[in-house]
Order: structure tokens, then sequence, then C-alpha cells
């Protein structure tokens, strides 16, 4: 896939899945802008890109925080225009009985899977219907198709993705916007490591591969979905999960 000339806008790009579809863009040829909180992980990232020969710069970026969303738009546009490609990869969770998450938790996974990929889809949309042309890649979870123990909300928030996934496509194809989801299963990343050990295990176990993704092999779905190979797909939902659902 040859993404050269196309300005594509990742967020979470300092770890796990963004930062591979941060790498992977870029290889391709992308000039790549990305968003996170963390910083020192942003760098890495950076220098990462860098040493591969490829072109990545970072922007702060806090989905909980429309100020911070609406200048990291203003940022883009004011360098490029607009997008010609913007993959929402940023996600949060802590795996927890529902009856003991706060409200300050709840409100927390909400802002960041849900509202925050809702802001920014918004912040980056007028430029590309001007240009009747471009990709949205949002990331949910398969906990989103089918539920999980221990990530209500979460599961909650990235149903929303899918259902906001289908309308958006609906009401963009006019302008030849397509919009995309990718539902990853348990992933290689510090997201998943956070979880308790004994889960951990437990959802190893029900994968029929027997392994976790490679945060790359998810890239790669997202990169797919963001090419002309998927030319003729818009408000769908592709699981990477290595057969642990298997949903209609």
């Amino acid at each position: 896939m040859d993404f050269s000339g196309k300005t594509v806008v990742v967020t979470g790009g300092s770890s796990g899945i963004g930062r591979a579809t941060v790498q992977r863009f870029a290889a391709a040829g992308a000039d790549v802008f990305f968003g996170d909180l963390n910083e020192d992980g942003a760098k890495e990232t950076v220098a990462l890109v860098d040493k591969a020969g490829g072109s990545a710069t970072f922007h702060p970026l806090d989905l909980t925080d429309t100020d911070q969303i609406d200048a990291f738009a203003d940022a883009l546009h004011g360098r490029s225009g607009k997008a010609d490609v913007l993959a929402n990869v940023a996600g949060f969770d802590i795996g927890q009985p529902f009856i003991e998450n706060t409200r300050d938790f709840i409100r927390k996974v909400i802002e960041i899977n849900l509202l925050g990929v809702i802001n920014l889809t918004r912040a980056f949309l007028d430029p590309m219907i001007a240009a009747n042309t471009g990709a949205i890649v949002s990331v949910s979870s398969d906990a989103g198709r089918v539920g999980s123990s221990g990530e209500t909300v979460y599961s909650g928030a990235k149903g929303g993705i899918i259902g906001f996934t289908k309308s958006l496509a609906r009401e963009m194809a006019r302008y030849r916007i397509r919009v995309n989801c990718v539902a990853p299963g348990p992933t290689d990343t510090p997201l998943f490591h956070a979880n308790p050990e004994r889960l951990k295990e437990a959802l190893i176990k029900a994968i029929p591969m027997r392994r976790l993704a490679d945060p790359s092999e998810i890239a790669d779905a997202i990169l797919f979905f963001a090419s002309d190979r998927s030319s003729y797909c818009t408000g769908q939902v592709l699981s990477v999960s290595g057969g642990l659902t298997m949903v209609d």
C-alpha cells in the first residue's frame, strides 16, 4: 500500500497499536501527524520513524479536553490543509468489575474511548467534506461486539464507536468519505498488560490461535481500510482477534 503524498492523522501514537500504526503509515510514504498525552513515548515513536526514513510529527493531545482537540486539528489544518486519513486509535481502560467502577473512572473511559473520538472526528470533517474525499478508521474492540467481563463501560464505549462508524458512513458516503472500524481482540500492548495476570491468562487461553495479536497486525487492518484497496468498503467492522469472536 502506498500513501506517498498523503497526510495521515493518528491518535495514541506513543505506544501500542497507535505507535505501530504511525510506523506502518510512515513506512508506506505518508506524512504522519500524531497525538498523545505521553510525550516521552511520542519522542520514541518519532525516533523510530526517523531511523526508518519516514516522516512523523507529534502534537500533544488530550481527548478529554475539547480545547486541545481543536488546537490539534488547527495545527494540522494550518500545516497541511486537510487530513487524507484520520485513524482514531487512542484508548483507555483498566480491567475491573463494574461494581468497583467509580464515577470518575466511568467518565474517563467514555470521554477517551467514545466522546473523544466523536469530537476529534468532527474537528477534521469540514476540510474532508470540502475536498470531497477522505478515509476515517476508528479502533473499536471485540469487547464492543460481544461484551467482556471486567470491561463493561469500555465495552459500552467501544460498542458506541461501532454505531457511530456505521451512522457516519451513511452520512459521509455522498462526500466520498469512507468510514470504517477495526475491532481488535487481545493485543500485546501496555493497555493489555495492565490487566490482572489471571485475566490475561484467561483471555489468551480463549483465543483459538493461542496468542496475542502483535500491534502491527492491527495496524495492517487500519491501513487496509485507509487505502484504495478498500475503496468500496464503508460502514464496516473488521475483527482482528485470532478467532476469539466469530460474529456475523
